[in-house]
């Protein structure tokens, strides 16, 4: 007739998890009824993998968890249990199978360690600094209490180690939206973009999840020494594209394309034996260029510099001076431009002025044609040296037909052909070119 209790206990053994719902909270400990003769203590190390846990942030009055049982009796005779034991078993499992299918793992971040982050997913993980994101982090604070999704790259059991990748994970997205992109896109298309970066050749521009370039060549119809002179990183801009290459995922882009083209006004509005006002842009042995219209130059050729004989076109012009040339010649096919200085007389009318943007620039500088500005430009000049040799073959160099180049900037990069250039646009005589 004694009833048997013990029947009515849960079997269980060392190693097992169980079931139970807490019964009361203290501030080192938890207690858990599991149907055992006596209730379960989750000492408070046991009950979280995040380190400075409050009892009352894991586990409310009445809620069932899940808890490893560590001693069946201890030294007092309790029964030892530990939940972030039973919840390491369980996200062990996930993980590995995750990491065996090559699926993703989610976690939240909970600390800020020396070289990475650590993501609570039921188990430690870590995620190193360099993995974090695409491009390098800075402050890594800023994700604490972030959700992120990673990629398990490295798992060790015997070291309980789990090392993982965000940046697989948002590679793998970029890749896609990458290929999105590519098969949506057209030559002759005008996108808007995000300046990414500026190098010597060029800016980076990111549409979206890809990035096309801008030669150096394609940013304006007049000359750039600098892609920072046109553009500025973060700005937005409309840029048509121009080319692109599928197979190696590179798009070329031109910004020029985008706004109107100055040689355009120049035929509309320029005629041979007009006189025009000019700025000097770079002078040069074998002549000066001269700028006549916002991006468009043309090329006073030493002989037409002076009635007299000049050995050095500095006997005449400067940089930055403002004279009235005449037009010798409109090439519009090769996009070239001839004047002459010696074929203007004083009482010459001068047709077209400087556009206002080109007398602000010069105005700046203060330069002009009088007796004081060209003295200022002499000074100029001295102080900028001789190295005419150098000078003679960039001039050169500008004056004929760009090649095309073909850049590649790492897994960034894009390829796009050069074209024709501002000092391009004046017309130079054979003979010219080889002295």
């Amino acid at each position: 007739m004694v009833p048997n209790y013990d029947g009515t206990l849960a079997l269980f053994d060392e190693g097992d998890v169980v079931s139970g719902r807490v019964v009361r909270i203290d501030k080192d400990e938890v207690l858990v009824d599991i149907g055992y003769k006596s209730e379960g203590v989750i000492p408070l190390p046991e009950l979280s993998i995040r380190k400075s846990v409050k009892p009352e942030e894991e586990v409310q009055l009445g809620e069932w968890v899940d808890a490893l049982v560590m001693q069946k009796e201890d030294q007092d005779g309790r029964l030892v249990l530990s939940k972030k034991r039973a919840r390491f078993e369980k996200a062990w499992k996930r993980i590995e199978a995750a990491a065996a299918a090559g699926e993703h793992v989610e976690g939240t971040v909970i600390e800020v360690v020396k070289g990475g982050l650590i993501l609570d997913l039921g188990v430690r993980g870590f995620l190193p600094a360099s993995l974090v994101d695409i491009r390098r982090v800075q402050d890594l604070d800023e994700f604490l209490g972030r959700k992120l999704e990673c990629k398990v790259i490295e798992l060790n059991r015997n070291r309980n180690n789990v090392v993982l990748s965000r940046r697989a994970v948002l590679e793998d997205e970029r890749r896609e939206v990458r290929q999105k992109i590519l098969d949506e896109l057209q030559p002759g298309q005008v996108v808007e973009g995000t300046i990414s970066n500026i190098v010597e050749f060029g800016a980076f521009v990111d549409l979206d999840g890809i990035d096309g370039l801008i030669h150096i060549s394609e940013l304006s119809w007049s000359h750039v020494n600098h892609p920072s002179e046109v553009l500025a990183i973060g700005e937005k801009v409309n840029v048509k594209v121009l080319d692109i290459d599928r197979d190696r995922q590179r798009i070329s882009l031109g910004l020029k394309q985008t706004q109107a083209d100055p040689w355009q006004s120049v035929i509309e509005s320029y005629q041979v034996n007009d006189v025009v006002e000019g700025r000097v842009t770079k002078v040069v042995t074998f002549g000066a260029f001269v700028e006549i219209h916002a991006g468009v130059e043309g090329l006073v050729h030493i002989s037409e510099l002076a009635s007299h004989h000049v050995e050095n076109p500095r006997e005449v012009v400067n940089q930055g001076d403002v004279l009235a040339v005449r037009i010798i010649e409109i090439d519009a096919d090769r996009r070239r431009l001839s004047l002459s200085l010696k074929r203007v007389a004083d009482s010459d009318e001068v047709h077209h002025h400087l556009p206002e943007e080109i007398r602000q620039a010069v105005a700046q500088v203060g330069r002009g044609t009088g007796p004081a500005a060209l003295a200022a430009a002499e000074a100029e000049a001295q102080a900028e040296g001789e190295g005419e040799g150098a000078e003679d073959a960039e001039g050169v160099a500008e004056a004929g037909d760009a090649g095309e180049a073909e850049i590649e900037a790492g897994d960034e990069a894009a390829e796009i052909g050069s074209a024709d250039e501002g000092v391009g646009e004046a017309s130079l005589a054979d003979d010219d070119i080889e002295a």
